[in-house]
């Protein structure tokens, strides 16, 4: 059985925070793979120095309504690009079974101080499928031509 990955997947959103009575949950495009997490705190902004990180709370809540599915949460391009500001673990994971808020953690890769606005578009959550590992243990691996080589061991080009 084949999945169908044209087919929008149900996912129920609890919206905790005031931001999202002027804003609307959304992609930014038709195409777009990723919804627009927004901040949500009640100051009208908050600044990060350089290399400091800051937890954004999204003002969201979520719960992905099939199985074998989980939430990503990844940079948004242009913030991470033009400002050096970027989600601080690379890419935050909602499991699939977690009904807390969404926070976004920020970290500030720049050499200078960056404003974050209450509302402003921080980050973006993508719905991506996802497998549990059947753990097989076992005495050896099978052989593969790169084997053990490590990073670097392809080549540089």
């Amino acid at each position: 059985m084949t999945q169908d990955f044209t087919t929008p997947i149900d996912v129920k959103i609890h919206f905790t925070h005031p931001v999202w009575q002027k804003q609307e949950l959304a992609y930014g495009t038709i195409h777009s793979a990723g919804l627009d997490l927004r901040a949500c705190f009640d100051e009208s902004e908050k600044h990060l120095a350089p290399g400091e990180r800051l937890a954004i709370s999204t003002g969201i809540r979520m719960e992905i309504s099939e199985p074998g599915w989980a939430g990503f949460i990844f940079s948004r391009s242009g913030l991470g690009t033009k400002q050096g500001l970027t989600v601080s673990q690379g890419v935050g994971v909602i499991d699939p079974d977690y009904r807390g808020e969404i926070i976004v953690s920020l970290l500030n890769t720049s050499g200078e101080r960056r404003v974050v606005a209450r509302g402003q578009r921080i980050a973006q959550l993508v719905l991506l499928p996802v497998r549990q590992a059947r753990i097989l243990p076992v005495d050896e691996l099978s052989d593969t031509d790169r084997g053990a080589g490590g990073f670097g061991h392809t080549g540089t080009f």
